[in-house]
């Protein structure tokens, strides 16, 4: 059967045609030793000299406790007032009361963090360890995904370097908090999404004769589309980010639409009339399955060591009335498999309305020095400070300053600024290249940063801090890289611009380099002295 024609003339492609997805490279032994490279850079920045200082920094006075007691108990425990010297001396006996602890965040990360120091011990290096990793990682899943984007080991790799040199993910992959867990499992769950729509219109493609051509009823394919696995691994990925930290639960809605959206896209390609409806059925329903039901699933089995002890919280909280609830479980005790499930069950989501109630009301008129406005967080206009030793005096510590000034040691959660005020630059491309241009590719990098940072704004009531944007920089380093991709053109691209391409777009990630080799010192609480101190703070809101 002939190919229909455009009004110009114009052959119009089969539609097998029409969904085809170019080939990724073939040089599959190079990506992977190129991935490996990159991961192993970034594994030997975030790991070197780990254990220092030795001391609790910022929040891991609680997530380090907390995660050391879940190892042991099943749940979070109080600890007794001097446990934090205690454990610094590698006295780890009796640190524990007998009362559970109202944590306020999921588990997971909490959960890997214990393993750090269940396999290394309980010590800054094995409640480190995890979060390290989990960094390290994050970098090798961003050269893939990046690859697969752009279908170019170069722009892979330079998407990696570009995380690696990232002065928040660095210091947050040496800190035992939970941010860095939710960056990753949500980079994880959106590469798994780019997989899938790959994986889709192939099979779409596979599933039509050559010569197809709809009728004003077809769905196009259905049933052949049913079994999603890469969707199923993202909605496993997506129920460990809300495992790690709630604030995953914007991303998980926000890519669920765009998956549903691709999905129609693809059918319209199909030719498919009233595609969106028509995709309602047969692409979002089971997408509600893989991706929400599927994290809902993985969240609650997160909680399971919660629910195993859900005895010892109704107990406690019964006694404190935390809720007008918790009562009711000393009056009708439950007996039996099932009605055991049931009020575990009960209470836990009694449990998470407390948790909520302290997350919305139970911080209002509360302060931090380091708090910040997000509407500000892609210039970084607030970093935190995590550790700070002031005031050492010339001599002391391998002091060299004058003797009229002293040292600091100051360690800081703050972005590479070139990284990220050039990214701040390149999201404003990718929102003309994803409506204007209608590529699909920038409009992932912008639906990625825009669901993980614009729920911050309605809450910058409370203390709030900068290096919750952690989330947003994958997004913002695959608008960059998207961006020096389409500096350098495509393959028919001339000789003279991919020379001045390549050269623009080297110099930048050898600026980003250059950048966090000079913060070098505030990323890692290096001794400084004074003026060095305050030849890196550039502006006085980073004081």
């Amino acid at each position: 059967m002939a190919l229909s024609t455009t009004a110009d003339d114009r052959v119009v492609p089969s539609a097998r045609r029409r969904l085809s997805v170019s080939r990724l490279p073939d040089d599959r032994l190079t990506g992977w030793l190129a991935t490996l490279a990159v991961t192993m850079l970034a594994g030997f920045l975030r790991l070197w000299h780990l254990g220092r200082p030795h001391a609790f920094l910022f929040d891991e006075t609680y997530y380090a406790k907390d995660a050391w007691s879940l190892w042991h108990h099943g749940y979070v425990t109080n600890y007794v007032d001097d446990a934090n010297a205690r454990i610094l001396a590698g006295d780890l006996h009796g640190l524990w009361k007998s009362t559970p602890s109202m944590i306020v965040h999921p588990e997971v990360g909490k959960w890997l963090i214990g393993l750090g120091e269940h396999l290394v011990g309980m010590d800054p290096t094995g409640w480190r360890v995890a979060p390290a990793v989990v960094g390290t990682l994050m970098v090798a899943v961003m050269v893939r995904v990046a690859r697969r984007l752009t279908r170019s080991t170069l722009l892979g790799c330079v998407a990696g370097l570009l995380l690696c040199f990232d002065g928040l993910e660095f210091v947050l992959s040496r800190l035992a908090l939970l941010d860095i867990f939710v960056a990753f499992f949500l980079l994880c769950a959106a590469a798994c999404l780019v997989a899938d729509r790959d994986r889709c219109r192939a099979r779409l493609a596979a599933a039509v004769p050559e010569d197809w051509r709809p009728t004003p009823g077809d769905w196009g394919p259905v049933r052949a589309m049913l079994w999603r696995p890469w969707r199923l691994a993202a909605g496993v990925c997506f129920g460990l980010a809300c495992g790690s930290k709630w604030n995953a639960v914007y991303p998980l809605a926000a890519f669920a639409v765009l998956v549903w959206l691709w999905d129609a896209g693809a059918r319209r390609s199909l030719g498919v009339r009233w595609p969106r409806l028509r995709s309602v059925v047969a692409d979002a329903l089971p997408s509600f399955g893989y991706l929400v039901v599927v994290a809902l699933v993985v969240y609650v089995l997160t909680w399971t060591g919660w629910l195993l002890h859900a005895g010892v919280y109704e107990q406690h909280l019964s006694h404190n009335q935390w809720g007008p609830y918790w009562g009711s479980y000393l009056r009708h005790d439950a007996h039996g498999f099932l009605p055991e499930l049931w009020q575990s069950l009960r209470s836990l989501w009694h449990y998470h309305q407390d948790v909520y109630a302290f997350h919305t009301g139970g911080l209002d008129n509360a302060t931090h020095p380091y708090q910040s406005d997000p509407q500000g967080w892609l210039i970084l206009n607030r970093p935190v400070g995590v550790e700070a030793v002031n005031g050492i005096q010339p001599g002391h510590q391998g002091c060299t300053a004058a003797a009229d000034s002293t040292c600091l040691k100051l360690e800081v959660l703050l972005g590479t600024p070139v990284l990220w005020w050039g990214g701040a630059v390149a999201l404003l491309y990718a929102v003309y290249a994803w409506v204007g241009k209608r590529d699909w590719r920038f409009g992932f990098a912008v639906v990625g940063v825009v669901s993980s940072w614009l729920p911050w704004i309605p809450n910058d009531d409370r203390p709030i801090f900068s290096y919750y944007a952690i989330a947003i920089i994958p997004f913002t380093v695959l608008a960059l890289t998207l961006c020096l991709g389409t500096m350098l053109g495509g393959r028919d691209a001339s000789y003279r611009r991919r020379t001045w391409g390549t050269a623009l777009g080297g110099a930048f990630v050898v600026l980003v380099v250059l950048n966090f080799a000079w913060f070098w010192p505030l990323y890692t609480g290096e001794l400084m002295t004074t003026e060095q101190w305050l030849d890196r703070i550039w502006f006085r809101r980073w004081i």
